[in-house]
């Protein structure tokens, strides 16, 4: 039932446009560089200090030296820029990221996001979480409708200790393409073989159903 996690990733990579700086989080996100039309310049950056992020590389390219933010070793395409931590982050601040794709565990009804701990459980903290959904001109999440348990994860209220407030535009799901508008979760499109019904039962927070209602095209 629903989407799998590329699929997913493949209708998030419509969301990009020519000509824009773009930063993927861990997980799913990262798999929407797969799906970026080779026709399209567009420029992936990584907080920990890289402009112009290619594709992971084969072996005899490995370079333990170039890493993104989670770790994985990565390419470089021609043309990318090297900078500081603290330069990269001026850049999320500064507003000039045009979109920022995020794992979640939680989203609610007013926008506000849940995703960086679960409380009793040692982390390392947020990392650049918090900058990127406060400083993104455009803040999607990328996640599974519900959780390992089978419990909604869009909810009347995030009751995880939060990464920002009132910032989430919009959400895909293994279920669906939701839009944050007016404090309720707007379903704008359904998954293939998918019911409404059935997105209704696993949505705690309000859920509005777009009049002109489109299955996503994969």
């Amino acid at each position: 039932m629903g989407m799998d996690r590329n699929q997913i990733a493949k209708r998030i990579a419509k969301e990009i446009a020519d000509g824009f700086c773009v930063n993927l989080g861990i997980g799913i996100p990262t798999l929407v560089a797969n799906y970026i039309p080779d026709n399209l310049q567009v420029m992936l950056q990584s907080e920990n200090g890289l402009l112009g992020m290619g594709p992971f590389p084969k072996k005899e390219d490995l370079d333990p030296d170039l890493i993104n933010a989670g770790k994985q070793t990565i390419t470089a395409v021609p043309g990318a820029s090297f900078f500081s931590s603290a330069d990269s982050f001026a850049m999320i601040r500064g507003g000039h990221i045009d979109l920022t794709v995020l794992g979640a565990m939680q989203v609610d009804e007013e926008g506000s996001i849940a995703n960086w701990m679960v409380p009793g459980k040692l982390v390392k903290g947020m990392g650049g979480a918090m900058d990127l959904v406060a400083g993104a001109k455009r803040v999607i999440v990328a996640m599974s409708h519900t959780d390992k348990n089978g419990n909604p994860k869009l909810l009347k209220k995030c009751n995880l200790p939060l990464t920002g407030v009132h910032c989430i535009d919009r959400v895909v799901s293994d279920l669906g393409v939701f839009d944050l508008r007016d404090n309720a979760f707007e379903l704008i499109e359904i998954a293939p073989d998918v019911e409404v019904e059935q997105v209704q039962q696993l949505t705690e927070g309000k859920l509005r159903i777009a009049e002109n209602l489109k299955t996503v095209e994969l």
